[in-house]
């Protein structure tokens, strides 16, 4: 088995924060980090420099399963307002990012707040580079007509 204090301590705020952009619940996303963190534990060749690719991939696809899933789909989730580590000058950025649809607040999460290119998305997610570039696009259309509206 692999070590993954270093990898753990260092990319554990990525990964949680991902896992609460796809389910928007914090339990949920501390759930997803134990998951992938113990995956990463079970994994036994993960190439030297690429643990942060990697646990954010996996992160995506444990969340994508965890959003497939037929109990997900029952739940209703708990709204858990603003994480504390938000300034409250960004709550409404923050709340506009929120309620997006995944694909959409996924691909802005990982542009903005982890600063990956669309190539790399793209390869993280497993779709398209163009896919990426048009949820970007629309995303922040999204957030734009939604923080407009907020303010008039």
């Amino acid at each position: 088995m692999i070590s993954i204090e270093e990898p753990f301590h260092k990319y554990k705020d990525a990964v949680y924060r991902l896992a609460l952009s796809y389910t928007k619940s914090p339990a949920e996303a501390e759930d997803v980090c134990q998951s992938v963190f113990l995956k990463m534990m079970e994994q036994r060749c993960i190439a030297p420099g690429k643990e942060k690719a990697w646990l954010l991939q996996t992160t995506a696809n444990t969340c994508r399963n965890l959003l497939r899933s037929s109990w997900w789909r029952k739940t209703d989730a708990l709204d858990d307002g603003i994480p504390a580590d938000i300034s409250p000058e960004y709550a409404d950025v923050y709340q506009a990012v929120m309620a997006l649809e995944p694909k959409y607040r996924v691909v802005i999460y990982l542009r903005y707040y982890e600063e990956f290119s669309t190539k790399e998305i793209a390869q993280l997610l497993h779709i398209s580079q163009s896919a990426v570039t048009t949820r970007l696009s629309r995303g922040r259309e999204m957030l734009k007509t939604t923080l407009k509206e907020g303010y008039l």
